[in-house]
């Protein structure tokens, strides 16, 4: 039985030549023509715990999802037609005895490439070619972007200055929390050798300081006492934006200032004026004398909260807008020639031992 269409596709759903992320647009599509006699099979890798998601249909209803067309399984059962196949970025490539074990891809199946991890942090696909139709990453040119957070500004809504003093109360001045002491970008030397100019309160492995991670008291603590987190990524690859930008810093209302993803990539994801990018200055020097004159100045500080208001961090609804694309009958054939020239490919990441720029990238 056919479902009549509520909506025609925005026609840069598919387009992932463009240089937007396609997330509102992929939200609001409704394909044309949904067969909803027997509904698409998702077969998720490993176990769908991993997935964080429930077997079945749960999880589009749960989610309110515009098509609801679709199940969930980590398991093919007798008879099951699957149309649509989720890897990990590990699960399939540890093994190369375990990818030549998988079955072949039908004409009518969409294999798709899973992974929230940088390049520096997953295997090499070098054998990999022609296997995945579709990807799913942080990346905008994936088919279906996943980023960590997503930020909608509010149409037509000016950034406006707040009674509220950000600094109040606010006694210290730089916090970090890092784990991993030998980043391929060097975020840690760079940290030090910022703790010449300024204060910087390291947390974690690589650190003096202790804070459970991703404890409420930790949170508590920088929106209380800190000016400044460094929001440094493990490497520096395009788009490659985490919870260490959106989370720790911007719902804890303090300042982020960043190390990873390009300039340009912050602009299109972060709220303006939210953020101080590393590579707006020659220096660590030059960085902590911007930051000695923001953490005096009480009004020029509160200026990077003046988006507060303007917008919200939305729910990208995955699971949704993947059951809405794999239903779309007039979906085109596509195919990723060479995962890893796409992946690892010229200008995705800045090389290990760089000098901490873009430059023209």
């Amino acid at each position: 039985m056919l479902v009549p269409p509520l909506r025609m596709a925005p026609v840069n759903v598919w387009d992932t030549s463009k240089n937007h992320d396609r997330i509102l647009q992929q939200m609001q599509f409704q394909p044309i023509g949904i067969d909803i006699s027997r509904p698409k099979v998702i077969l998720v890798d490993n176990s769908i715990a991993q997935w964080s998601v429930k077997e079945g249909k749960a999880t589009f209803i749960e989610h309110e999802c515009l098509v609801q067309n679709c199940i969930i399984s980590d398991s093919v059962g007798e008879n099951k037609h699957v149309d649509a196949r989720l890897f990990d970025q590990n699960v399939l490539f540890s093994d190369d005895s375990l990818r030549k074990s998988l079955p072949k891809r039908t004409k009518d199946q969409v294999w798709i490439f899973f992974s929230l991890e940088s390049p520096f942090a997953t295997p090499k696909y070098a054998p990999i070619a022609r296997l995945f139709n579709w990807t799913a990453t942080y990346r905008q040119d994936s088919t279906i972007v996943a980023p960590y957070e997503k930020w909608a500004t509010q149409t037509n809504t000016p950034l406006k200055t707040s009674s509220k003093n950000y600094a109040s109360g606010k006694t210290k001045q730089i916090a970090m929390f890092v784990s991993n002491c030998h980043a391929f970008n060097e975020r840690l030397e760079y940290a030090r050798e910022l703790s010449e100019f300024i204060t910087v309160d390291i947390f974690g492995n690589c650190g003096g300081l202790k804070c459970r991670r991703g404890s409420k008291e930790c949170h508590d603590m920088l929106k209380r006492d800190y000016k400044f987190y460094l929001s440094f990524e493990n490497a520096n690859c395009r788009h490659y934006i985490t919870e260490k930008f959106f989370v720790n810093a911007l719902q804890n209302d303090i300042i982020p200032i960043v190390m990873g993803a390009h300039p340009d990539d912050y602009k299109t994801s972060a709220p303006p004026n939210s953020y101080i990018h590393v590579d707006d200055f020659e220096s660590p020097k030059e960085l902590a004398k911007y930051l000695e004159e923001l953490d005096r100045d009480d009004d020029k500080y509160n200026k990077y909260f003046e988006w507060k208001d303007t917008g919200d961090f939305i729910n990208t609804k995955f699971w949704c807008r993947l059951c809405a694309m794999v239903n779309d009958a007039m979906k085109p054939t596509l195919v990723v020639n060479n995962l890893e020239q796409w992946w690892r490919g010229e200008n995705i990441c800045l090389p290990e031992g760089f000098d901490r720029k873009w430059i023209n990238v």
